[in-house]
C-alpha cells in the first residue's frame, strides 16, 4: 500500500443532449445518464447507481483485506446495497444505505468470527465512512462448498 494521501481523478464529458462519458486514467470509459427517476433512460449507469455500487464494491474489497489479514477462509461474498435518496430540508441527498451481505465459508468455519469480520468491513469501508448517510448492515454466513 502507498503512503497517504492518495489522489484519484475522473473526467466527465457531455454535450447538451445525450450520454455522459466518464473516464479515469488507465480505466475503460463508462457511459452514464440520468436515472429514470430523474427523467433519464434508466438503462445506463447514473451517478446514483455508481455511488451505490461503490458502497457494495468497497464493502467486498474491505472484507477481502480483513479476511486475508485474519486468515479467514471463505468461498464467496455477495453484497446487495440499496441507497435511499430523499429530500432533507429542501436538499436532495442520500439518507441511508441498506447493505445486505451473504458470505459463504467452508464447513467448520467459526461463523461468529466470520460475522465479526463482516462487521469490521462495514465499519472500515472508506466509501461509507466518507458519506454522511447512515449505513445499516444485514448479514448471513452460510457454511458449505
Amino acid at each position: 500500500m502507498q503512503d497517504f494521501p492518495h489522489h484519484y481523478s475522473a473526467t466527465a464529458r457531455a454535450e447538451a443532449e445525450g450520454d455522459v462519458a466518464v473516464e479515469s486514467p488507465r480505466l475503460p470509459a463508462l457511459v452514464s445518464a440520468g436515472p429514470a427517476e430523474f427523467g433519464g433512460p434508466g438503462d445506463r449507469w447514473s451517478p446514483e447507481t455508481l455511488l451505490v455500487a461503490a458502497v457494495a464494491d468497497c464493502f467486498i474489497l474491505t472484507f477481502r483485506a480483513i479476511a486475508r489479514g485474519s486468515k479467514l477462509a471463505w468461498t464467496s461474498l455477495s453484497c446487495e446495497v440499496e441507497g435511499t435518496l430523499d429530500r432533507v430540508e429542501r436538499v436532495t441527498q442520500f439518507t441511508g444505505f441498506q447493505v445486505r451481505a451473504a458470505l459463504r465459508v467452508p464447513p467448520g468455519t467459526d461463523e461468529a468470527r466470520a460475522k465479526r469480520l463482516l462487521e469490521r468491513a462495514e465499519q472500515g469501508c472508506l466509501i461509507t465512512n466518507s458519506l454522511k448517510a447512515k449505513t445499516q448492515l444485514s448479514l448471513t454466513v452460510e457454511t458449505g462448498g
